[in-house]
């Protein structure tokens, strides 16, 4: 899968549909080593400051398109000619049932591994922000009240135990994070783990970061029945984290009966991946009950989640709006990434984070 002149003679056109302006350093390496291909790039944020549907730009700008970048699904018949999709997301959920999608022939690429270094320090950041009652203290500044909350134990992180579901590089991050902080580290994958080569990170990685060898975890568990996620959280998790995409597999995969699994070490749950992992009702009667001891979402199941929704007034219980992927420096990882997937392609390798579809 070679990019720029084609068998066709029809030269390949890049369009990078995102909400932030084209950065001139990667616009110059393009036209350097990609000079025979046209690079688009449109800026989707409005003048109100929301973001522009796909339908809703020129006709031209998708003209010819055959190579595209972006988050959300532009309607199939702007696509007729893409045949390689590079997502801005490390999540694919919103494009299962697209036409283009769903046509084996043309490639699609997550941005899995530019996230994990923010991500994993909001699971951090909000498990000791817990641990530590930050939140209290927080509330207590605005009346100048000092309370030492001597009823409330704090629960450092030396020796305690990190579930992770869905090893992969967010999830090999926060690992490498809670290792640093003295914990011990279980990993549960899809399939099985059982050799160094099978336990290796192929996908894209920022130096330093993660796990890429997959030697963190203290033990590894696999499967995909209810029997094997159940006992794999009957393992006494004091942090159980939620790294998992969204499939027929993954929907509702906690729910009244494994947070009774939890319950036994009153487990603090970390969903970073997506809200309907989670079945909310049970979440609430989860923390309503004390079963677990407390909560960290950064996705919810409807998002916006409604103002009016009971799992704003859970007890226990931190949400922020699907914002731990944010930092300065996703789009520039983001850009390496996509450089490299263009690199491959040209070279003839396989990409980078190429998504199989047989998960739904």
């Amino acid at each position: 899968m070679e990019i720029g002149k084609r068998q066709d003679s029809t030269t390949d056109v890049i369009l990078v549909f995102t909400p932030w302006d084209a950065p001139q350093w990667w616009m110059k390496y393009m036209a350097t080593t990609h000079p025979s291909i046209e690079v688009r790039w449109v800026n989707s944020t409005a003048p109100d400051r929301s973001l522009k549907r796909p339908e809703d730009t020129p006709l031209e700008i998708w003209d010819g398109v055959t190579i595209l970048c972006t988050y959300e699904p532009p309607p199939a018949h702007l696509l007729r000619s893409v045949r390689f999709v590079q997502l801005t997301s490390a999540g694919s959920d919103m494009w299962v049932g697209h036409p283009t999608f769903e046509d084996e022939k043309v490639v699609f690429c997550t941005s899995n591994g530019i996230q994990p270094p923010q991500i994993a320090e909001w699971v951090i950041g909000s498990w000791l922000s817990f641990s530590h009652h930050f939140a209290k203290y927080a509330q207590d500044m605005k009346t100048g009240t000092w309370e030492a909350y001597n009823d409330s134990p704090v629960t450092d992180s030396l020796g305690a135990r990190m579930g992770i579901l869905g090893y992969g590089a967010i999830g090999r991050q926060c690992a490498k994070l809670g290792q640093a902080l003295g914990m011990e580290i279980f990993a549960y994958t899809r399939t099985e783990k059982a050799t160094p080569a099978s336990r290796r990170d192929n996908g894209y990685n920022i130096p330093g970061t993660g796990d890429p060898e997959g030697v963190i975890p203290a033990k590894w568990f696999h499967g995909t029945s209810k029997e094997t996620i159940n006992d794999f959280l009957s393992q006494g998790f004091d942090i159980l984290v939620l790294c998992l995409p969204l499939t027929s597999e993954t929907r509702n995969l906690l729910s009244a009966e494994q947070f009774a699994l939890l319950s036994r070490k009153k487990t603090f749950v970390s969903n970073v991946s997506r809200g309907p992992l989670i079945d909310q009702k049970a979440l609430i009667d989860a923390l309503t009950s004390g079963q677990i001891r407390g909560a960290a979402l950064d996705v919810a199941d409807p998002e916006p989640l409604p103002a009016d929704h009971p799992l704003w007034k859970a007890p226990n219980l931190l949400i922020t709006p699907h914002v731990s992927w944010k930092s300065v420096e996703y789009w520039t990882r983001l850009l390496d990434l996509f450089g490299k997937n263009l690199e491959r392609m040209t070279e003839g390798k396989p990409l980078l984070n190429s998504i199989n579809r047989k998960l739904k």
